[in-house]
């Protein structure tokens, strides 16, 4: 009888630790897919192009979302000062690495050195304060640059080697991010160099495309360039 007990107290117990370490095993099996914040100072509807390819990415690798990767999306909505916030709420959920654009990186970068950070951007990340050298990037942060905001320039050169009887250049500017702000900043500064006429007809969304071109077209402008940021 004595036994008996011994056994119904030792199973009693046995019972009750693992009933308590079930919600525990629960969240490990939970925590075993990785989690990727993807985050961006922009609106969701500007960023959907960026998911798409984001996505198509996660593919290529042998992901699938949902499956064996979970996403958590963040939007700043063009408001910088969320980002920190943001970046916060992916860090305590945790997240296993961070995917933004510039903006989002640098909140990012100024809030963990732990968590991998990928970027990517139209800018000079060495400029941007992001990583320390293209091929030494260093620390938790790295990720791709596409130059086309640093060629902005250039292209307008190119352009206007195509077309060089214009006596105006139209260029299209995307939503007011800083990767826009630095091109056009650039773009223009090149125009006063060359004496080029130069019209800004900015853009925040598809919808504003056909008012832009009307916009151009009174304007006398005989030769496009468009922006990095217009999709």
């Amino acid at each position: 009888m004595q036994f008996d007990q011994l056994n119904r107290r030792d199973f009693i117990t046995l019972l009750g630790g693992a009933a308590a370490a079930w919600p525990l095993a629960a969240r490990a099996q939970q925590q075993v897919m990785p989690v990727i914040g993807f985050l961006r100072s922009t609106s969701l509807a500007v960023s959907t192009p960026m998911i798409t390819g984001f996505r198509q990415g996660l593919t290529t690798a042998g992901f699938t979302e949902g499956q064996n990767v979970a996403v958590e999306y963040r939007y700043a909505d063009n408001q910088p000062e969320r980002l920190p916030g943001l970046v916060a709420e992916l860090i305590r959920l945790p997240v296993a690495v961070i995917f933004g654009n510039l903006l989002a990186a640098l909140a990012a970068k100024a809030a963990t050195t732990t968590v991998p950070i990928v970027f990517a951007t139209g800018s000079d990340p060495v400029v941007d304060g992001l990583v320390a050298s293209l091929n030494r990037p260093g620390g938790n942060v790295t990720g791709v640059s596409f130059v086309g905001g640093l060629l902005g320039p250039k292209r307008l050169e190119l352009l206007r080697q195509l077309v060089p009887t214009v006596a105006s250049i139209a260029m299209l500017v995307g939503p007011d991010t800083f990767e826009a702000r630095i091109e056009q900043r650039d773009v223009e500064l090149a125009a006063q160099a060359l004496g080029q006429q130069l019209i800004i007809a900015p853009v925040s969304s598809e919808g504003e495309l056909d008012g832009a071109f009307t916009s151009i077209v009174e304007r006398g402008a005989k030769a496009l360039l468009v922006g990095v940021g217009v999709q």
